[in-house]
C-alpha cells in the first residue's frame, strides 16, 4: 500500500512539474484531429487575397498557398474573413489558426504570435498616374500640401503614411479593392506598397505606373502570422522551405505578381 501511495505521489509530482503546454495537445495536433485549418484573410488585397463579392469565391497568391498548406497537412482549409482594422483583435480572439494574405511582419504582431519564415521581400513605394511618375521619386517629393495620399484603414500603408508624411493630405479610403480606381480617376495622387504596385500597374496599363518598386522607401517582409504554437510554426516553416526549394512558391509568385 505504501509503495502504491509513493508511486502515485511520484506521478502527481511529475505532472505538477510538467508545463501545462506539454500536457495539452498542440494546436498542430488539434488541427490534424479536427481535420481543418482556419485561415484568416481580408479578401481585399490583390494579388494576395481577394473574395469576389458576387460569388464569395476566394482567389490570390496566398489563397493558393493556403490550399497547398492544407493539402500538405491533409486537412480542409476554412477561410475566415477578417479586415485590416480588426486583424489584431481577431487574431487575439483565436478566430483563426494562421493569417495569410499579404500580412507584413511587424514587431507589434510578433508580440502576439509567431511569423513563418518570410516568402517575399517588400517595402513601400508609390504608384501614381503615369504622367506624374517623375514627380514622386522621393518622400520629399510626396510630402507636400498639394499631394493627396490615399491609404486603406488599419494596415501598414496607413502607418507608413502617418509616420512619414507631415504636409501631404492623407485620405483613408475604406474599400481597398477600389482604392486604385481613385488614383486612376484623379481623386488621389498615389498610394504605397511595392508588391501591390507591380500588380496594379499590370491591371491599369498606361494609366498607373509603379515608381521604383525595386527600390522601396523602407524594408519589409511578408510572412504567415501563426498563433503561438511552436509545432505548427515548425510545420509551416518546413512546408514553406520545401515549397521555395522545389520552385512551387516562385511559380505562384510569377503567376500572381509578375
Amino acid at each position: 500500500m505504501i509503495r502504491m501511495r509513493l508511486a502515485g505521489l511520484a506521478v502527481a509530482l511529475l505532472l505538477a512539474a510538467t508545463p501545462a503546454s506539454a500536457q495539452e495537445a498542440s494546436r498542430l495536433d488539434r488541427i490534424l484531429q479536427n481535420g481543418a485549418l482556419r485561415v484568416g484573410t481580408t479578401g481585399d488585397y490583390k494579388p494576395f487575397t481577394y473574395r469576389d463579392p458576387a460569388t464569395g469565391e476566394w482567389s490570390g497568391f496566398n489563397v493558393d498557398q493556403a490550399k497547398a498548406l492544407g493539402q500538405a497537412l491533409g486537412v480542409r482549409v476554412e477561410f475566415v474573413p477578417t479586415a485590416w482594422p480588426s486583424l489584431m483583435k481577431d487574431f487575439e480572439a483565436d478566430r483563426f489558426d494562421i493569417a495569410m494574405g499579404g500580412v507584413s511582419v511587424t514587431l507589434d504582431r510578433s508580440k502576439k504570435g509567431y511569423f513563418s519564415v518570410p516568402y517575399l521581400r517588400d517595402g513601400k513605394t508609390p504608384i501614381t498616374r503615369c504622367e506624374n511618375a517623375s514627380k514622386f521619386q522621393t518622400l520629399q517629393d510626396i510630402d507636400r500640401p498639394d499631394v493627396k495620399a490615399v491609404v486603406n484603414p488599419g494596415g501598414t500603408n496607413e502607418r507608413f503614411a502617418r509616420g512619414n508624411l507631415k504636409d501631404a493630405e492623407i485620405v483613408v479610403f475604406p474599400d481597398n479593392t477600389r482604392i486604385f480606381e481613385e488614383i486612376a480617376a484623379g481623386k488621389a495622387d498615389l498610394m504605397t506598397d511595392s508588391s501591390e504596385t507591380r500588380f496594379q500597374q499590370k491591371q491599369h496599363p498606361g494609366v498607373l505606373c509603379a515608381v521604383h518598386p525595386d527600390k522601396p522607401f523602407d524594408f519589409a517582409e511578408k510572412a504567415y502570422w501563426i498563433q503561438r504554437d511552436m509545432p505548427l510554426k515548425q510545420f509551416v516553416d518546413q512546408w514553406l522551405h520545401l515549397s521555395q526549394e522545389t520552385g512551387a512558391t516562385r511559380a505562384l509568385l510569377a503567376k500572381w505578381l509578375d
